[in-house]
């Protein structure tokens, strides 16, 4: 009796043990290990186009994983520009705009109303000046814009960007695309929630 006891504890305690340690993602599925090396410190780079309505829609649920990602994680936005929406010149000059945004510390208010510039109100961008004057609408003085655009560290950082779109660009076949430490591409599947979404690159960046 004793050792029927202890083996149907030993068999209940398997198939529960075994259930702690599962995982909901497969390789395969839900992502693709596409190096054989992660980063040294963790990432999450968003490749998006502000052209793209999926990015568009999908800037909620970043919202929701920046949140959620643990702190040591840096997460980026990379603006891609091989969208047929428009030139790469004129997709350039997001990418430069989109650089001004982040040197001024405000990335998040100003890449929405880009967003919303281009999805709400319809409205076309054929360059630069298109953007700029958006930033002024929403508060950005017109000798801090110009400043920053001639400035040494944003024109890097466009080139950092599209230097960083070229080394995955074979990865991209389109966006909203989320590489993980490197190593990682997620995969979202029709099923999947916000939530798992999020859930899933937050698992992937504790991956080594």
């Amino acid at each position: 009796m004793q050792k029927y006891f202890i083996g149907l504890l030993f068999a209940l305690f398997i198939p529960f043990n075994a259930l702690a340690q599962m995982v909901p993602w497969e390789e395969g599925k839900h992502y693709s290990v596409i190096a054989e090396q992660a980063t040294a410190k963790p990432e999450v780079k968003e490749f998006f186009s502000f052209w793209c309505p999926a990015c568009y829609s999908f800037e909620p649920i970043v919202a929701q994983l920046k949140t959620q990602l643990n702190e040591d994680v840096k997460f980026e936005k990379v603006h891609v520009n091989f969208m047929r929406f428009n030139g790469s010149e004129v997709q350039d000059a997001a990418t430069k705009a989109m650089m001004i945004a982040r040197s001024l510390k405000r990335d998040d208010e100003l890449n929405g109303a880009i967003f919303n510039y281009i999805h709400q109100q319809r409205a076309v961008i054929t360059g630069i000046d298109d953007i700029r004057s958006v930033f002024l609408v929403n508060g950005v003085a017109a000798e801090d814009f110009d400043k920053q655009a001639k400035s040494f560290s944003v024109n890097s950082l466009v080139t950092r960007n599209n230097n960083t779109v070229t080394d995955y660009r074979q990865f991209l076949s389109g966006v909203p695309n989320f590489i993980v430490n490197g190593k990682y591409q997620a995969t979202f599947t029709r099923d999947m929630s916000a939530d798992d979404m999020v859930n899933l690159v937050v698992w992937l960046s504790q991956q080594s």
